[in-house]
């Protein structure tokens, strides 16, 4: 296991890039990826380290660990926090293959590792493993990545379909450059194609088995403390890039604030209006509270993985609702502050708009909508079904 010497270590050298990660952020977008230089800061500090297991070479953090440094890295740019979040929990995911594949992905003790869960493709079983076709979209962070973990269906001579996830070489994949967007932009979350790709046995796992860490041929079973429920371990890691978001634009807003008065007023200093004042401290305690609930799904999920086993589909629902309620406290945190910010606010060399557009758009994602969240904690609390089984 990590120790918090290791952990300090990283966080200490993804404060001081932090800095650097705000000011590439115009660069970032206009290129619709991250400098070079992100990534070697990040690389340098041992980010893409966190989630190789221990056995590889890899540090070994915990999952609310993991989510400290995700939540630092957004601090200081929201796309490569975006980045930073896909390529650990894809990265972990991958430790839940069989043990050849684990030294293939791993083999230096750092990585970095993309996913699609859409189903978008599909698996043709032959000697050895599958063929792989298929097209998925929104495959973020693929441009930078040395795999990808990508959803398909495999049709069964009985006539039944599975969903299964096959763990494929970027170097094997074709990338469209088709990324234009308004929010993200620096993500590259490009288009990936599949032609007739062979995927061997041990580099497919059924998406059944992964969701429960139930997966086999693998030393790292049981009670290692890391085998989560991956649906959880994954919205509370993206919770944290909302976070850490949050927290960054909260700094830039109050940076910008000495010396500003408010335009056709009497106001020499806004921070000496009682409606800012009342703004900062809204948007601060939203940010407080959107932390304090990320303690109750870390526990929740480290006491169960410590135990060798998986919360309740009760507790992954509760986790569910949590986690996006987190991100759109720590959105709207944003949203008052950005629209407290005046007119000069969306000049592009303004990093708050950044912000403000970059957490507007990972809010559509899925994973995170807020209401369909809400709905599945709500079922449990009222005594009902979760209605899903995505948990």
């Amino acid at each position: 296991m990590a120790t918090q010497e290791e952990l300090a270590s990283v966080l200490d050298a993804v404060r001081e890039a932090v800095p650097t990660l705000r000011r590439n952020g115009v660069e970032a977008e206009d290129r619709r990826w991250i400098p070079d230089e992100n990534l070697e800061l990040l690389e340098k500090a041992g980010v893409f380290r966190a989630a190789v297991p221990r056995a590889h070479g890899g540090l070994d953090f915990d999952a609310a660990q993991q989510a400290a440094i995700i939540a630092e890295v957004s601090r200081g740019c929201p796309s490569t926090g975006w980045l930073t979040m896909v390529w650990l929990t894809s990265a972990w995911a991958a430790s839940l293959y069989p043990d050849q594949a684990q030294k293939e992905v791993f083999e230096g003790g750092s990585s970095r590792v993309s996913i699609v869960f859409a189903p978008t493709g599909t698996l043709k079983p032959v000697d050895g493993g599958y063929r792989l076709d298929g097209t998925w979209r929104f495959n973020s962070g693929c441009r930078g990545a040395g795999w990808d973990l990508l959803a398909a269906m495999v049709e069964h001579p009985d006539g039944t379909s599975e969903e299964l996830v096959a763990l494929v070489p970027m170097s094997e994949l074709t990338l469209a450059d088709d990324w234009h967007v308004s929010a993200g932009a620096a993500t590259g979350s490009s288009t990936t194609t599949a032609t007739d790709v062979f995927v061997p046995a041990h580099r497919v796992v059924p998406l059944e088995e992964a969701m429960v860490s139930a997966t086999g041929d693998r030393a790292n079973t049981g009670a290692t403390g890391r085998n989560y429920g991956l649906l959880g371990y994954i919205m509370s890691s993206v919770a944290a890039t909302f976070l850490g978001m949050a927290r960054g634009a909260y700094e830039l807003f109050v940076e910008r604030l000495p010396g500003r008065g408010i335009t056709y007023t009497e106001w020499t200093e806004q921070s000496l209006h009682p409606l800012t004042q009342v703004q900062v401290a809204t948007a601060a305690n939203k940010i407080d509270a959107a932390e304090a609930l990320a303690g109750t799904w870390h526990q929740v999920l480290q006491d169960a993985a410590d135990a060798g086993t998986q919360p309740s589909d009760e507790q992954k629902a509760v986790i569910r609702g949590r986690t996006a309620y987190a991100a759109q406290l720590s959105k709207e945190a944003v949203e008052l502050l950005f629209s407290a910010s005046g007119g000069s606010v969306i000049r592009r060399d303004t990093h708050l708009q950044r912000f403000h557009r970059d957490i507007q758009g990972f809010a559509l994602h899925a994973l995170v909508q807020r209401d369909a969240n809400l709905e599945v904690q709500g079922r449990v609390l009222l005594g009902l079904d979760p209605g899903t089984y995505f948990l």
